[in-house]
């Protein structure tokens, strides 16, 4: 009787600590069940599909609100909470994990695309073209990856980013005079000869300039940290800050399950041709093949080696943030739900957390990577183009540099599509080849970058923890110690003094020079 009672504990203590991962998993199946139903049965207006999808358009509002508050005040307090030695650590640690797992990600992509041949039995000819290419450049793009890094106005980098595009210049008209002096062969040859100028014309996109912010957050919670009691008081207001925001995103995860059963449903609504998915089964084959590989063995391994802990248990931690990435395919939209599991879930330390993730969610997209290595091999395969060692290394680099800058450019996935198929000279509209795929390979890439993120924290927190055990212990001195904090005095004469209900007890020159030092 005593075991069926504790099972009875167990069971509802299980379901009242994970009903809301089992109320988001069971309202995907429910979405994808419904969407197929209507899809079926009911004959649906482009304007109805867009009504039947209103619930789930309110849940992306919601996550999407929170970013902006979420961001500043967690990277604020993150880095504030760290001297800017520690923090220097951390982040260095925190690159070098996502520039690794990001070249792990391309090199796995590159062996299966070239291993499983996805491209080798089609043309491009047989799958449909959908879509316009954006016209970018390699060198104009990363530019403004670096502009986007420094906002000229940091209310407008909330709500836009910097976006250049090249503007081509008229060629000087010859004068009447020169064109009588000039034979008609001549100015023929000239006009052949005259290269192309151009100027760049800066304009803003919708969309939080991320990267900015997060720029501006590190500089801005170093400058706090440096500041020590005068900085305190902003310290206090940005905690508070990303405490109150945590409460939001606890209601909002209320409200979850209903706005992704809507979502999933919708997406499966607005499908119209389901034959290309046949036409490009082993190319999506390649690419999930690869994130699966990716998720399950070589983002696991790396943790289990440093950290020396159950992945999959750490997985199963972040499972509500895996799911809501799926769903919602947005990395940024993501993290206040990545936030919550890592630190609620895996015990991950705050300070870490804050500091990592927003970073992570910005700059470590092992899954585009890993997409991009693939969809550019692909697209060599269809065209019968082939690719020799020094084009395979270029696709590589430029996929990882690539998918770190994607975050910072609107319409992430085509544009650095096209900087990774213009490097290595393939032709850019054949971008519009994959596009019709895009939108349900986009949902798994974007759950494995958010594993990776997830991951990273829990990898640097063991490396740095050290210097967390170290600032905790500075910590606890100063608590238990107040006289030293207040007064600056070495440990011999603070082992004179004694604290006695609320002040200090000490001798008459002692008490004087205390007085003058710290105004007490």
């Amino acid at each position: 009787m005593g075991n069926k009672e504790r099972r009875g504990v167990n069971f509802k203590g299980l379901l009242k600590r994970n009903w809301l991962l089992l109320a988001t998993v069971l309202s995907v199946l429910l979405g994808i069940s419904l969407g197929i139903v209507v899809r079926e049965y009911a004959s649906l207006s482009n304007l109805h599909k867009q009504y039947f999808g209103f619930p789930g358009e309110i849940l992306m509002r919601m996550l999407k609100l929170v970013i902006l508050p979420l961001i500043i005040s967690s990277m604020i307090t993150g880095v504030a909470a760290l001297d800017s030695e520690v923090s220097g650590r951390i982040g260095l640690r925190a690159v070098v994990y996502y520039f690794s797992t990001t070249i792990i990600a391309v090199i796995l992509g590159i062996i299966l695309v070239m291993t499983i041949k996805p491209g080798v039995s089609q043309t491009a000819d047989h799958i449909d073209r959908v879509g316009t290419t954006p016209n970018v450049t390699t060198v104009d793009t990363l530019l403004d990856l670096v502009r986007n890094m420094f906002p000229e106005n940091l209310v407008q980098a909330c709500f836009q980013q910097y976006k250049t595009k090249r503007k081509e210049l008229e060629p000087p008209k010859p004068s009447a005079e020169t064109t009588t002096t000039i034979p008609p062969l001549a100015t023929t040859i000239m006009a052949a000869n005259i290269t192309k100028d151009y100027k760049i014309v800066g304009t803003y996109s919708d969309g939080i300039n991320v990267l900015g912010l997060i720029v501006f957050c590190v500089a801005f919670g170093l400058v706090i940290g440096k500041m020590g009691e005068k900085g305190r008081i902003l310290l206090e207001f940005f905690d508070a800050l990303n405490e109150a925001t945590m409460k939001l995103v606890q209601i909002i995860m209320c409200y979850m399950p209903i706005g992704i059963l809507f979502l999933i449903a919708a997406k499966i609504i607005e499908v119209e041709d389901w034959e290309i998915f046949r036409k490009m089964g082993l190319y999506m084959v390649t690419v999930l093949s690869g994130l699966a590989i990716h998720a399950t063995i070589c983002l696991p391994l790396i943790f289990f080696v440093i950290v020396r802990k159950n992945p999959y248990t750490f997985t199963l931690g972040m499972a509500q943030a895996l799911v809501t990435a799926l769903m919602i395919s947005s990395s940024s939209a993501t993290l206040p739900v990545t936030f919550r599991c890592a630190e609620e879930n895996n015990r991950i330390d705050k300070r870490i957390t804050r500091f990592v993730l927003p970073v992570g969610a910005t700059i470590n997209m092992d899954g585009t990577a890993l997409y991009e290595a693939v969809a550019a091999i692909f697209i060599a395969q269809l065209n019968d183009y082939a690719l020799d060692v020094g084009q395979i290394v270029t696709i590589s680099i430029t996929a990882t540099v690539a998918s770190i800058g994607a975050a910072g450019v609107p319409n992430a996935g085509l544009v650095t599509m096209v900087i990774v198929l213009t490097a290595v000279g393939l032709p850019a509209n054949d971008v519009t080849l994959i596009v019709a795929v895009d939108w349900l390979l986009d949902r798994f890439r974007t759950m494995i970058n958010v594993l990776g993120d997830a991951y990273g924290a829990g990898i640097v927190q063991k490396l740095s923890k050290r210097e967390l055990e170290r600032m905790d212990l500075t910590s606890d001195v100063d608590v238990a110690n107040p006289f030293a904090l207040e007064a600056n005095l070495d440990d011999e004469e603070c082992e004179k003094k004694s604290y006695v209900n609320g002040g200090f007890t000490v001798d008459k020159t002692d008490a004087i020079s205390f007085t003058e030092t710290s105004q007490f």
